[in-house]
């Protein structure tokens, strides 16, 4: 039984998009023994997957004799989903004897088996750069399908009298992310407010540096009407994942809690900024809903202050927002790409 291990240790979305390999393995390597080397952050979404037998984690400050010892213990294969280099370097002195990762960067040398594949080209989804990597294992990647995430019945219970109290339809808005720019705290702020007013229930979401920056810059002179719920530093992962599963719509920016949405079934409303590196062609959600764009050039990289779009996200207004929200509520349609 061939031993595989997928290496994808960073975030909440490049994880879910890396899912796709483990289900395709499953079915084109029947018997393979299939595991995740990932963050401690980001491994308990991977609980009760059916395609994932086993899951490691790492810190990528760990020092390499750690990093070494996560690919101990008969791994016959590691896939490189994203070649970081100093766990290619301890998976060449483990010595794993299969080790797949692409083949253009200096220390690809550590690669036995190499992918010859841009990304930087930007023309596929990164879920379709992430299974075409098994042809360093000799497979053919088949078409890709959306990533699914499970849950215990107790764990949606739970999510559920999360919502308890708060008006239908249930609107998750998550302010927070690193990934890419952001729309700012106050709008989030006002478009949970005026969800609020016209009859939605919300729940407010982040992880505890994400609520002090929102609760600093937003509510210190305003108080929140009924029928929000600021949850923003009280949820784990797994807690997180049970509130967007009860959910009607998610609304974030391009990060982890829209891939977890779509990933979930719930549909989504995310925000993209104009960067070349986060275009939806590379980085949409895999599920239902509306992703929306300034209607502004797309940017190489951002510049900052100087330049004339600079406000580029701020452009997008709760009011659209609130709009696109009204609509994706009423029933999941095919992700659509919109310029606003």
């Amino acid at each position: 039984m061939m031993n595989v291990l997928i290496v994808r240790p960073d975030g909440i979305g490049d994880l879910i998009l890396s899912l796709p390999v483990a289900s395709q393995l499953r079915q084109l390597l029947p018997g393979a023994k299939i595991g995740f080397l990932t963050s401690p952050i980001t491994a308990p979404i991977l609980e009760h997957h059916l395609d994932v037998d086993y899951v490691r984690t790492v810190r990528l400050t760990d020092p390499v004799s750690i990093l070494r010892t996560a690919f101990a213990d008969g791994v016959d294969a590691a896939v490189f989903l994203k070649p970081f280099r100093r766990l290619m370097w301890a998976a060449y002195l483990a010595r794993v004897p299969i080790r797949v990762a692409t083949g253009f960067r200096w220390y690809s040398v550590l690669a036995n088996r190499r992918v010859f594949e841009h990304r930087s080209d930007f023309m596929r989804h990164e879920s379709e750069y992430n299974v075409e990597m098994l042809t360093g294992l000799g497979l053919s990647p088949r078409a890709v399908s959306r990533p699914t995430l499970r849950m215990t019945e107790e764990e949606r219970i739970g999510g559920e009298d999360r919502w308890r109290g708060l008006p239908r339809p249930h609107v998750v808005v998550h302010p927070g992310g690193c990934s890419a720019r952001r729309w700012r705290p106050e709008h989030f702020r006002d478009l949970a407010v005026q969800l609020a007013h016209t009859g939605h229930g919300v729940v407010l979401t982040g992880n505890d540096s994400e609520r002090i920056e929102f609760e600093r810059d937003t509510l210190s002179t305003v108080v929140l009407p009924a029928g929000i719920s600021n949850l923003m530093g009280c949820l784990s992962v797994r807690e997180l994942m049970a509130v967007i599963a009860n959910a009607n719509v998610v609304v974030s920016g391009a990060t982890g809690p829209a891939h977890l949405g779509s990933a979930l079934g719930t549909p989504v409303v995310s925000l993209f900024d104009p960067r070349r590196n986060n275009l939806p062609v590379r980085w949409k959600p895999l599920g239902s809903g509306l992703v929306l764009r300034p209607d502004v050039p797309t940017c190489d990289k951002c510049i900052g202050a100087v330049c004339p779009y600079w406000d580029c996200l701020d452009r997008l207004t709760a009011d659209q927002i609130a709009t696109a929200v009204g609509h994706v509520a009423k029933g999941p349609t095919a992700l659509t790409v919109l310029h606003l």
